[in-house]
């Protein structure tokens, strides 16, 4: 998926971008805490599964073909003087190579490809993302280990949220759970910058109340939202 095309369906602008960086920079200012929001447009490629789906597609058209080969050949013996021996075999491979072409890029839209890609595959795709951008980003070097990585990934509809150390030992990854899933809702019904906003100011409140601000309270991440244009191979 292309990132144009998700920051269009989420409707999030310039503006958008700027109202995310306050409310991050605004929850921080409350505790010695620190917010690393990620969007992607996926988590992972998928083109195993696509393929895999579009070969089994070609395979059903091949299938749906083989009781009309006498007529095929019967049809070409019309047009021929010579029956052509390469001429069936040839003609099934060039359907099969264009359906399975055709049914590859079918698959890559949204919708299908969340059909296509099991469930579990999905979700291990976002975590292990996460998790690494949980790295990436920098979030696990913050001075009291108290930084949290707000993940979503638009294609499987899912949010991660990702403690510290600090965090873990004080705030129940329960809590974190139930604002992940509200966040996800919130992006259905497509309140996109809202939704952001919302959790951001839910995560601060936690933060705020386990790890308040210090009179030296230096801001250690980027506030702004990061946007991820590439995916992991899976």
């Amino acid at each position: 998926m292309k990132t144009q095309t998700m920051l269009k369906k989420l409707k999030l602008s310039n503006t958008e971008f700027d109202r995310i960086a306050e409310a991050v920079a605004k929850a921080e200012s409350k505790t010695t805490g620190e917010i690393k929001i990620v969007l992607a447009p996926e988590s992972a490629h998928y083109a195993f599964w696509e393929l895999l789906a579009a070969v089994c597609a070609s395979a059903v058209v091949f299938a749906f073909l083989l009781p009309f080969a006498g007529k095929i050949t019967d049809t070409y013996g019309l047009f021929a003087w010579t029956e052509r021996t390469w001429m069936l075999p040839g003609l099934y491979g060039f359907v099969c190579f264009v359906s399975i072409a055709a049914a590859f890029r079918l698959f890559n839209i949204p919708a299908l490809d969340r059909i296509v890609v099991p469930k579990s595959v999905r979700i291990a795709s976002v975590t292990r993302r996460a998790f690494r951008l949980f790295v990436e980003c920098g979030v696990y070097d913050t001075a009291e280990h108290s930084g949290i990585l707000i993940f979503i990934s638009y294609l499987e509809r899912q949010v991660r949220i990702v403690a510290d150390s600090g965090i873990s030992k004080k705030i129940s990854h329960d809590l974190w759970r139930i604002i992940s899933d509200e966040l996800a809702a919130e992006i259905k019904s497509g309140n996109a910058a809202d939704a952001f906003i919302g959790a951001i100011e839910k995560c601060g409140e936690l933060l705020a109340e386990h790890f308040p601000a210090h009179e030296e309270n230096p801001n250690e991440l980027a506030d702004g939202l990061i946007v991820l244009e590439d995916a992991e191979w899976y």
